[in-house]
C-alpha cells in the first residue's frame, strides 16, 4: 500500500511494538494484552526478528558484534559462533570483523538479517527491507528472505513496492488503514 495506508501500524502490532485498541493478540500461545514491557520484550528477542530499512547497525561496532546483540539480551554466554553463522547463512562469513561503514548497504542489510535471525525466530518481520538499496541489491536481499522462507520462517514484508511485493507467496494491500485485498501469488 502506500504511504500512510496502515503497513507500518500493523507491522509494529504483529511485532509487538504496538497494542491493538480493541481485540486480542496471541504470539506463541501467548495472550499479548496483560504483558508489561519487560515480557513483550523479551517475547519479541526470543520469537521475532525484525529487519528495518534504515538496518539500525551499530557504527563503531563490527559485524559480528552487532549480530551478537539479540543474544546478549537473551543472555546467551556463548555468542560468538551463533552469530558467525548467521553470518555465513547470509553470505558474509569473511566480513565479520568489519564495521559498517567498511560495507555497502547490501552487505549492512545481510548483517541486519543475520541479526534478525541469530535467536532462530519463527516470524520475521521486513520494514522496507529493500528500500535504501539498489535493484540488483534488492534481487538478492529477496531472495535471501525466500531462502529464508523455505526454511520455515514466517517472514512479512512492508513495502509500497510493488516487484518487490511479487517476491512473496501472498500479498495483502492496505489502504487508509484498512485491508483492501489478500491474494496469493503465482509463481
Amino acid at each position: 500500500g502506500p504511504s500512510g495506508s496502515g503497513k507500518s501500524t500493523f507491522m509494529n502490532m504483529v511485532g509487538c511494538l504496538d497494542r491493538p485498541s480493541s481485540g486480542t493478540c496471541f504470539i506463541s500461545g501467548e495472550d499479548i494484552g496483560p504483558m508489561g514491557d519487560s515480557a513483550l520484550a523479551a517475547l519479541r528477542n526470543k520469537h521475532i526478528g525484525f529487519v528495518f530499512q534504515t538496518f539500525h547497525l551499530l557504527s563503531r561496532t563490527t559485524a559480528l558484534k552487532n549480530v551478537e546483540l539479540p543474544l546478549v539480551y537473551a543472555g546467551v554466554r556463548d555468542r560468538t559462533d551463533k552469530a558467525r553463522k548467521a553470518l555465513e547463512i547470509v553470505g558474509l562469513g569473511s566480513r565479520v570483523d568489519h564495521k559498517p561503514n567498511e560495507l555497502s548497504g547490501g552487505q549492512q542489510q545481510r548483517v541486519a538479517i543475520a541479526r534478525a535471525i541469530v535467536n532462530d525466530p519463527v516470524l520475521i518481520l521486513g520494514d522496507e527491507p529493500t528500500g535504501n538499496l539498489d535493484s540488483r541489491t534488492s534481487e538478492e536481499i529477496m531472495a535471501l528472505f525466500q531462502d529464508l522462507n523455505r526454511q520455515g520462517k514466517t517472514v512479512l514484508i512492508v513495502t509500497h513496492e510493488q516487484d518487490i511485493a511479487h517476491h512473496c507467496k501472498r500479498i495483502v494491500r492496505f489502504r487508509d488503514g484498512y485491508i483492501v485485498s489478500d491474494e496469493r501469488v503465482e509463481k
